[in-house]
């Protein structure tokens, strides 16, 4: 699994290089190996991706009407595919998705890492070190990540803090009893900022925390459930587009909306499958605020897919930018693209079959 690590990674510019004052000097020399080329993603060196891959880039042919068609050039392999609105409506519906990894960057890993099982009840699942990189990745979760979404951590050597910026919401996890979970977190020296008690307007329990980072963490009072690391919550300047947009690229389903007018927001929820057994996307619109800083801390979620190809083509059918071409990553062939959606949050999609293969 180490080198779909990489090949996720390969998609997260290094913020602390690309958003300190002062970003330290970086010298490179020619790579012969792929770790070290996946390596200049990561750094965020815009190199031409042909230079990149010794290789010419697929090539996407201007859209006509509703309809976008690729072709190829050069020896990477690409399917040459014709989709209209409804053929990428269909593929989307019927494509056989799910969440894999949340993906962040933290300043202590270890400390992130205790907090996490001790307070929170993950898995630490798996953890390797890439020093010629200067990285770390650690994967942690509930269940085996064949069948569960998982938080993706990454530490770059030297960096112990991060902007989360105002974009990012919250993390939420799913616990039978919120005020037991709270107790523990304090009593292991957490940081608690709101007490367990009823959701505004409901019943549900809740209580928030924040890990040794400045993550939020939502606790939600439930029953046991298969998916405990439940939803992922992202800030949108349009309710309705980014719905919009998350139904027709990705596939969800809108699981629920609520306006507080109140309180002035707008909530919905967006997901694969009903939210107390799966991971959900929580969107929430407060009233008048279009943009939002994301920081430099939370990074991207992963996604499956049947094929990456036409889950890029749908992508760019309805709104959404593609900023890594759907294509094998060389050296290792798993299948991936990455895209922004209409506010510029990250996805990637990773091949389901190379996926688990990944896993083996």
């Amino acid at each position: 699994m180490a080198s779909l690590s990489v090949a996720l990674n390969l998609l997260t510019p290094r913020p602390s290089l690309l958003h300190s004052p002062s970003p330290p000097s970086l010298k490179f020399s020619p790579f012969p190996n792929t770790s070290r080329r996946l390596a200049l993603f990561q750094l965020g060196i815009a190199l031409p991706q042909a230079q990149l891959f010794n290789a010419e880039a697929p090539k996407l042919l201007a859209a006509e009407g509703n309809t976008i068609k690729v072709a190829t050039a050069g020896n990477i392999t690409q399917e040459s595919t014709s989709f209209t609105e409804v053929d990428a409506m269909d593929w989307v519906k019927n494509d056989n998705r799910r969440m894999l990894h949340f993906v962040y960057s933290v300043g202590d890993l270890d400390k992130t890492i205790k907090f996490y099982t001790e307070c929170l009840g993950m898995k630490l699942l798996r953890k390797r070190d890439i020093p010629e990189d200067r990285y770390t990745n650690a994967f942690l979760g509930y269940g085996p990540e064949e069948s569960n979404v998982t938080v993706e951590l990454t530490y770059n050597y030297g960096v112990n803090k991060y902007d989360i910026g105002t974009g990012f919401g919250h993390f939420g996890i799913a616990v039978e009893d919120v005020a037991k979970t709270v107790d523990l977190v304090k009593a292991k020296g957490g940081k608690v900022t709101k007490e367990p008690g009823p959701v505004t307007n409901g019943s549900t329990v809740i209580a928030m925390i924040e890990d040794p980072n400045g993550y939020n963490f939502e606790l939600l009072e439930r029953g046991p459930s298969p998916e405990p690391l439940c939803k992922v919550m992202l800030r949108v300047g349009d309710i309705d587009r980014s719905i919009n947009f998350y139904k027709k690229a990705f596939g969800m389903e809108l699981l629920g909306k609520r306006d507080n007018p109140e309180y002035k927001y707008t909530k919905a929820i967006m997901g694969y499958g009903p939210e107390d057994k799966n991971a959900v996307l929580e969107l929430t619109y407060n009233y008048g605020v279009t943009e939002y800083d994301r920081g430099n801390g939370y990074t991207q979620i992963a996604l499956s897919t049947d094929n990456v190809y036409k889950s890029a083509e749908a992508i760019k059918l309805f709104g959404g930018k593609i900023i890594r071409e759907p294509g094998p990553l060389p050296g290792i062939n798993t299948k991936i693209t990455a895209c922004l959606d209409p506010d510029g949050w990250k996805l990637v999609f990773v091949d389901n079959i190379d996926f688990l293969r990944e896993l083996e």
